[in-house]
């Protein structure tokens, strides 16, 4: 894929949605880690119920630890693997506390120390709480990367390395949001909705006429 369609791909993206964010609900950056620890093999949905019982009586670093391991269960019970995550967000607050004075960090280095947080989790941190260009590469973004040919890879490492080379500067601070929103809602995984694409002319995919003809 050349550049100048790149380029017309997320001028396309950008006009139908020009500030797009993510779907997870949270104040500040602390909810918005937490929130983003809890979203792991489970849905933006889910996590935006649980946590809105969490948030209205727990919300900082001092208060989750307060609730213990077995407290904030209850409130995460809804969530898919939330014993351990309950375990990686209650060490996470304590970490926060004792080494970071209960502030969120703004490195990925710090990020990706605190337990329960790989490097996904901080890409999206970065990005979204502190206004960086990060590329948190998760299926929707790794799917659409490689089905559209903006930025093909073998894993998503190097699909996140290849999206921050190649998409135009411009568009490097909203491309996350737009390609997960893309791939979460048009270009899902069994069928894409190729005819109800807005970047459907543009994009490489070898199967799409097989979509298109149904």
């Amino acid at each position: 894929m050349n550049k100048q369609k790149r380029i017309e791909i997320f001028e396309r993206l950008r006009a139908a949605n020009p500030t797009p964010t993510t779907e997870l609900v949270y104040t500040s950056p602390f909810e918005l880690l937490i929130a983003v620890i809890l979203s792991a093999q489970a849905t933006d949905v889910g996590v935006n119920k649980a946590t809105a019982k969490l948030y209205a009586v727990a919300n900082t670093p001092e208060a989750i630890l307060a609730l213990g391991v077995d407290g904030l269960k209850e409130y995460i019970k809804t969530i898919g693997l939330f014993n351990s995550k309950a375990e990686n967000v209650i060490k996470t607050c304590r970490a926060l506390v004792e080494q970071h004075n209960s502030e969120v960090p703004g490195t990925r280095e710090e990020l990706e120390a605190l337990p329960g947080v790989g490097r996904k989790t901080a890409s999206v941190v970065l990005n979204t709480a502190f206004g960086q260009p990060a590329m948190a590469v998760d299926t929707h973004i790794f799917r659409v990367s490689n089905r559209t040919g903006i930025a093909p890879g073998k894993n998503v490492l190097e699909v996140e390395k290849r999206l921050l080379r190649l998409v135009p500067e411009e568009f490097l601070q909203d491309a996350h949001h737009w390609l997960i929103l893309h791939g979460r809602y048009t270009c899902v995984a069994r069928k894409p909705r190729c005819g109800a694409c807005i970047i459907e002319d543009l994009c490489e995919f070898r199967k799409k006429r097989d979509y298109l003809n149904d």
